[in-house]
């Protein structure tokens, strides 16, 4: 079985308040929240891969894009019917800022959204992946 090759992308936006994460609430496949993610198009450059699925998700186009050369990938839980063939998904991590205005959601795939601060929005996310992207994120960011 194959896996999908994809790109996990903490979405962050810098306010007064600090550092704002943004997190949606999936509905397609699971339900739980996340932040922006997604899978590349066959041959798809992963910076045009990552622009696009922030635009999607978001309807916002991201910049200060960071790639943090941290990988994985995952099982998926049970088959999914618009991925035939494929066992999971790989990913690479990229953070992207995107300006803190209205959201505009995929209502396909997503719920809702929330822009939250890093222990809050580290409450919010599912898996222990995502999880562990938005401590190094989270990290680095606040280096600067």
């Amino acid at each position: 079985m194959k896996y999908r090759k994809g790109v996990f992308i903490v979405t962050y936006s810098k306010t007064k308040e600090g550092i704002k994460y943004l997190v949606l609430k999936r509905k397609l496949h699971w339900k739980g929240w996340e932040f922006p993610k997604g899978g590349l198009k066959k041959n798809e450059d992963i910076i045009k891969g990552l622009k696009r699925e922030i635009k999607e998700e978001t309807g916002k186009l991201p910049f200060n894009i960071k790639n943090f050369h941290v990988s994985g990938k995952y099982k998926y839980e049970k088959k999914l019917k618009d991925r035939e063939g494929v066992a999971g998904q790989t990913y690479s991590l990229y953070s992207a800022e995107i300006k803190p205005s209205l959201i505009k959601i995929d209502k396909k795939e997503h719920l809702e959204y929330k822009w939250l601060s890093f222990e809050k929005a580290l409450k919010k996310l599912i898996w222990p992946n995502q999880r562990r992207c938005l401590r190094i994120t989270n990290k680095t960011l606040n280096k600067n």
